[in-house]
């Protein structure tokens, strides 16, 4: 694998990795907001 090969598949790889890494911490953060919603009688003083 030459230079440019290994350097086009790095990029590829290391791009899709982020975007599935932040896909799955917005699924869960989802999925803790169903499960611990915030009331809205809460008051923030």
């Amino acid at each position: 694998m030459d230079k440019w090969t290994f350097g086009i598949t790095l990029l590829v790889i290391g791009a899709s990795g982020t975007f599935i890494t932040l896909g799955i911490l917005i699924l869960f953060t989802n999925i803790l907001k169903k499960v611990f919603p915030l009331s809205a009688e809460q008051d923030t003083k």
